[in-house]
């Protein structure tokens, strides 16, 4: 092969290879934009886990705060409470799995299996109704001393399990756990 012909296979290859570079990089340009709009905006990256002090949450009051754009309740159970609930045979029970985050998933829906503290002190859950989505009253309303909904007639107890009415589920306990003694930290 000639000189004159070495050059010009090498001058092709050249173009070939400059062209290819030229069009992945154009490639990656235009699709990183539609790529990126898929991650999480800032909004959602803040809310995915949140902290909530609970230094002034007394014994026998409740806390409702948003997360994740729902009602989360944390309430302090008073003994009466706790044994309210630990008295409930699982047998008697609508929906007898646990429903909580923080347990291994088909655990029972003892009393045990759905508070935070192994003292049954605490309990926080999503405040949104299992039928339709509404949010129950607390502070010891309907039947069994828990929550109501009152759009349906749902009533959970002191465990936010659900007893009476058209909801087929408890309420689910949400990813929880202590910080400190204080913080709570939901997600």
């Amino acid at each position: 092969m000639s000189n004159a012909a070495e050059h010009h296979a090498t001058r092709r290859d050249f173009i070939y290879y400059a062209t290819a570079g030229a069009g992945a990089v154009i490639t990656g340009a235009s699709v990183w934009p539609l790529v990126n709009q898929m991650n999480p905006s800032a909004d959602v990256l803040a809310l995915a886990s949140i902290r909530v002090d609970v230094s002034a949450v007394d014994v026998g009051t409740q806390l409702t705060v948003l997360w994740q754009g729902k009602p989360v309740f944390i309430r302090r159970r008073t003994e009466a409470e706790i044994e309210a609930g630990r008295a409930v045979p699982v047998d008697d029970l609508v929906d007898q799995f646990a429903e909580n985050a923080n347990v291994p998933e088909g655990a029972d829906a003892s009393d045990e299996n759905r508070t935070l503290d192994e003292a049954g002190e605490w309990m926080v859950q999503m405040g949104v109704c299992t039928h339709l989505g509404c949010v129950p009253l607390g502070d010891g309303a309907g039947d069994f001393g828990g929550w109501f909904c009152p759009c349906h007639g749902s009533h959970y107890d002191t465990a936010g399990r659900i007893r009476k009415g058209p909801a087929p589920r408890n309420l689910p306990v949400p990813v929880a756990s202590f910080v400190d003694e204080t913080t709570l930290q939901l997600g």
